[in-house]
């Protein structure tokens, strides 16, 4: 009898973990797309920063007032040699999502992002000479096939948001390989990963905010109908953003690594559906045929890869191949983008 209330109380843990980790992705994206579209705050280098800002806080309030996760140690000469470098694409990674926010539908930059697996494997193949199983290749061709198709049918298309939402992909994928090789023997969770990332981040964005978007943001104050209520709306997206943050460690202790996979590629989908019932895009037929092939190429793909990590010792396997679900996740979310 214990044990049957113990699963079916980790069956709604799991589940419970699930739908809080969507709603704070979903909020943030829809938001974040409401500031740049509906209040005509144009700026995704200054909302980068306030997200940053009230990650460092909310990080802050976490670890060393409210005690909930205990801090990492880090040595000061590894917080400039390890860190700095991997808080500077980090900083970028989250910068080109705002950028092609403000360009793109939410729907079509969701399903871009979703191309980060196959730029994850490319680029271990090509710069560190990385080899992978045949599965592996295969899983990738649906993925790019209905990227392909969304694009070339988008009814939306715009090819600076295009680009930096695919450059993101590249971001993430770099920060991804670079935790390996950075962070080595620092075991991090993704709350004491925004202690040390997020004043970083914002020092190194705070400067090219002011230059860019300076001028820009003062004439937004001076003409804008509504100052305090919308930048409650801002303000308000940055505190989401870390509360992202806080779901991602609390679903990944909560779910095994195929329903992470599974339930991260249904968020996408629950994403692009709130969005098109908020802005009313259009999305054409052919182009939501082909996100739906992008979503279950990256389901295949999380398949595939968990399906090799249950080999035995003897059987060969990809170098990259993760061996426990945290393996399967970058330092800070990865879907996707999860944050925004």
């Amino acid at each position: 009898m214990e044990d049957r209330r113990l699963c079916e109380w980790s069956s709604f843990r799991a589940i419970l973990a699930i739908v809080q980790w969507w709603a704070f992705n979903v909020t943030v994206i829809v938001m974040n797309k409401w500031i740049f579209q509906k209040l005509d705050f144009k700026f995704p280098l200054s909302v980068s920063c306030i997200h940053f800002i009230c990650s460092t806080l909310g990080a802050y309030l976490v670890i060393k007032v409210m005690k909930l996760k205990p801090l990492i140690e880090v040595e000061a000469e590894d917080r400039w040699r390890r860190i700095f470098p991997m808080s500077l694409v980090f900083c970028i990674n989250i910068v080109l999502g705002n950028v092609s926010l403000r360009y793109i539908p939410v729907s079509f930059m969701q399903t871009i992002k979703s191309f980060t697996p196959a730029t994850t494997v490319v680029l271990q193949w090509l710069v560190w000479r990385k080899h992978f199983d045949w599965h592996i290749w295969t899983s990738l061709v649906p993925i790019v096939g209905g990227i392909l198709l969304t694009s070339v049918t988008e009814l939306s298309f715009n090819i600076f948001g295009f680009c930096a939402a695919l450059f993101g992909c590249l971001a993430t994928s770099t920060k991804t390989i670079l935790v390996e090789s950075l962070l080595h023997g620092y075991k991090f969770d993704s709350i004491n990963t925004l202690y040390y990332m997020a004043p970083f981040a914002t020092m190194i964005l705070a400067v090219p905010a002011l230059l860019l978007e300076g001028t820009g943001v003062i004439n937004w104050f001076q003409s804008h109908p509504s100052v305090c209520s919308s930048l409650i709306i801002i303000f308000s997206s940055g505190v989401l953003a870390f509360c992202l943050n806080f779901s991602i460690f609390y679903v990944i202790h909560s779910t095994t690594a195929v329903t992470f996979n599974v339930a991260g590629n249904l968020k996408v989908a629950v994403a692009i559906l709130v969005s098109w019932l908020v802005f009313q895009n259009p999305i054409s037929v052919t182009n939501a045929l082909g996100c739906g092939v992008t979503l279950a190429g990256c389901t295949f793909y999380g398949y595939v890869r968990h399906k090799l990590s249950q080999q035995l010792p003897t059987t060969p396997r990809s170098p990259r191949t993760p061996r426990n679900r945290l393996e399967l996740l970058p330092l800070i979310n990865d879907k996707p983008d999860d944050k925004v």
